[in-house]
């Protein structure tokens, strides 16, 4: 079965991003796409200190979440990371644990798959943070995911988000265009269609 990584960078396990984040994996289920959501915790997430050390063991040196998560990318056909928004930006947390997992675990492991990001806010700042956490994506050879609008719910509490009508209806149809795709490639496979093949990575310095 075709499954979907829900990260819920949020410290508050059941607040207003997991509200989001399970609207998707209802809807998901509904449209028989597995789904797990994993939590990132309260505790502090290491930033990258850009010690390289994954570029030669395959994972980063600080051994937490990042190298879980890393180790069952395989198992995922899409990803959807979800945040509250903090000073019109993703939460420290998230930024943290996302930068080391593309870092360490992407690559090969990230290229192909379906991603979208969700964000959640009281009043301002959604649309700030949420092109923040998508260009995790577009970096990567991942194919983004849109909705009807922008993929933000807004409230203080899970019971304002709840009154989010379009806020919910938005992760709805994120989760059915996310499905959809995901049954299109996989007929895709079936008739013998391959991903594209990619040229060698040029890196260029603008230094002369």
């Amino acid at each position: 079965m075709m499954k979907v990584l829900l990260i819920n960078g949020s410290p508050n396990k059941h607040g207003c991003t997991y509200t989001a984040l399970n609207e998707i994996a209802v809807t998901l289920k509904e449209e028989g796409i597995d789904s797990d959501i994993i939590y990132l915790g309260k505790q502090p997430v290491a930033g990258c200190i850009a010690c390289g050390t994954c570029r030669k063991t395959g994972a980063c040196v600080f051994r937490d979440q990042v190298n879980e998560v890393a180790a069952k990318l395989d198992e995922y056909d899409g990803m959807v990371v979800g945040s509250p928004v903090y000073y019109a930006g993703p939460s420290a947390q998230v930024c943290a644990f996302m930068d080391r997992l593309f870092f360490s675990g992407g690559g090969m492991k990230m290229s192909g798959k379906l991603a979208a990001s969700v964000v959640s806010c009281r009043r301002g700042g959604a649309s700030a943070a949420f092109d923040r956490l998508n260009k995790y994506f577009g970096i990567s050879n991942m194919h983004i995911v849109g909705s009807q609008y922008w993929n933000q719910v807004h409230g203080f509490t899970p019971d304002d988000v709840r009154k989010d009508l379009e806020g919910l209806q938005t992760m709805r149809t994120l989760a059915r265009n996310m499905a959809w795709l995901l049954k299109c490639i996989e007929a895709g496979k079936e008739k013998g269609i391959e991903p594209p093949v990619h040229e060698p990575k040029v890196a260029t310095n603008f230094i002369d």
